[in-house]
């Protein structure tokens, strides 16, 4: 239900807006400034992404809970989709979720009212499929050869691939 109504609400919201700024800035002002936020929110979604991947690799690493870096994560996704969207509430609402105390926050919130009915670990090891062994050097592997050494002074007599330094 609460879907339905932001999917009505936000447009209505958007437009009156778009209204409002229009008639005081005009036409083209109003497009410039959609147009501009959607570039600077693009470039903030990439270095809050990136940062935000980092912080996660490092929870990874230290064997840390990285929920909080995951959640980080797709509040900057969002962002990023409501920057990408045209109108002056979803872009506030999109560089509000850039920020990280409001991230933060939104993070506590829905930690303290979002209950994990069920978590499950598993491993990728399924009884009913073999598992591949692991590759023992054979005496079939060994193939015979006899080679040349070349000197560092011998040119070649054709002009190159290019693939090759010679």
């Amino acid at each position: 239900m609460w879907l339905l109504i932001a999917f009505l609400v936000v447009p209505l919201i958007e437009i009156g807006l778009f209204i409002q700024v229009g008639g005081l800035i005009g036409l083209w002002p109003t497009l410039a400034i959609v147009v501009v936020t959607a570039f600077l929110g693009t470039w903030l979604v990439r270095s809050q992404g990136a940062s935000a991947l980092a912080e996660l690799r490092s929870s990874f690493e230290t064997l840390r809970d990285p929920s909080e870096p995951l959640a980080h994560g797709a509040m900057i996704l969002v962002a990023g989709a409501l920057l990408l969207t045209p109108g002056f509430f979803t872009d506030a609402v999109g560089f509000a979720l850039l920020t990280p105390p409001v991230r933060r926050a939104a993070f506590r919130w829905a930690k303290a009212n979002i209950k994990v009915q069920k978590f499950e670990a598993r491993t990728t090891h399924d009884p009913r499929r073999p598992q591949p062994q692991p590759r023992r050097p054979h005496q079939d592997d060994v193939i015979e050869g006899e080679f040349t050494e070349v000197g560092p002074d011998k040119k070649p007599t054709h002009p190159g691939s290019g693939w090759t330094r010679h």
